[in-house]
Order: structure tokens, then sequence, then C-alpha cells
């Protein structure tokens, strides 16, 4: 279905609301002096409703508006992306190639955003430990093939994935683990993979 505007979702949750509290729907004429607009915009409002499947309403018949659909449930609805998780980098394939692939795992907002890409690998070891990410956590990357100084990356370098902070120095590029027990890697050249969007653990 249609979104609606806040006018008609306004509409919407006085209906629902005189319902519940009267056991019957309200006439055009509570809602429009509920909401202190004319009887003709009320009218307008619920034809639009009804054109978005949201109510049904009978012609010439008072207290006849019957809401259709759970346009609360519809709100708390959230985007779900099936995000691919990656396994071991094959040399020379193409990171989100099959022989990559370690499965999907279905992600809904705020780990996901519409219009974006992702995929998601498994943290291994302890390098990260001091910026909160644990061995075992499924890190849920944004693609992106640049970066700015101090945002967490994922790099692929000799075929192998990385996941450190990334500091563009004058001459190299520093991927600066977090854990005082690991060394910085530091090199001419990068190739950046994504960015780092959150982090799922499970207990």
């Amino acid at each position: 279905m249609r979104d609606i505007t806040d006018k008609q979702k306004e509409t919407l949750e006085f209906i629902s609301d005189y319902i519940e509290q009267n056991g019957t729907p309200p006439s055009v004429r509570d809602i429009s002096e509920h909401e202190n607009v004319s009887l003709r915009a009320i009218q307008d409002r619920l034809t639009a409703l009804q054109k978005k499947g949201y109510v049904s309403l009978k012609p010439k018949s008072a207290r006849s508006i019957r809401i259709l659909s759970d346009f609360r449930e519809k709100e708390q609805e959230l985007f779900v992306s099936k995000v691919p998780v990656l396994g071991t980098v094959a040399a020379g394939k193409p990171l989100l190639s099959e022989e990559n692939l370690d499965g999907y795992v279905n992600l809904p907002e705020p780990f996901v955003r519409p219009g974006k890409s992702y995929f998601a690998l498994r943290v291994r070891g302890q390098s990260m430990i001091n910026a909160g990410i644990l061995d075992g956590d499924l890190a849920v990357v944004e693609q992106a093939n640049t970066a700015v100084d101090g945002q967490i990356i994922v790099a692929v370098i000799d075929d192998a994935i990385t996941l450190k902070r990334y500091y563009k120095e004058a001459t190299r590029v520093r991927l600066q683990p977090e854990n005082p027990d690991f060394q910085a890697i530091y090199c001419q050249d990068v190739r950046i993979v994504g960015i780092l969007s959150n982090i799922v653990r499970t207990y």
C-alpha cells in the first residue's frame, strides 16, 4: 500500500481511537470537529485513504467508516536486507563471488539502510578489542572504496580481509589495530572494500 500523509495518519489515528473507545466509528462531522477542518476536507481525506486501502466507506451511510489495514503495524515494519556473509576470501576472486560466501543473514534497520549495499563478516582475533569489537562478532559493513581518517574499514591485502582503523599518512596508509598487543599495518596503497556500519553480537 502507498504511504499516507501526516494529516491522513492523524485522521486514521482518531478513527481507530474513537472505535476503541465507543465501539462504533465516528461520523464525518465528528472527525471534522476534532480536527477543526471542513467536512469537505475530511471527506476528501477519507476518499484518499479508501483509495490507498486503509478504510472502506459506504456512500450516504452515517458512521460507515471501517479500518481495513492496521496502519500502526505498518509503521513498525522495518526494512530488512539479505546480507551476504563472507568467509575466507579466495585468491583472485571478486569480494562477493560465490567462492567467498559463507551464507546470508537477514538484518533489519538500523543495521542496514535502504539504498545501500552491505556485506558481513565474522570477526576473528582480538586486534580490535579496544573498539568494542570482539572475536566472533558479526561485522556489518557498508560497501565503499574510500574512507576518511579514523574510520574502521575492511580492506583486502594480499587477498586477505582485515578490519582496522584507517589513517592516510604522507607517503603511506596506516591500518591501526585497537589493541596494543598488535602492530599497525603499513602499506603504500590499500584496497578499501567497506566501512564498518554495525556490530551484531549474540550471547
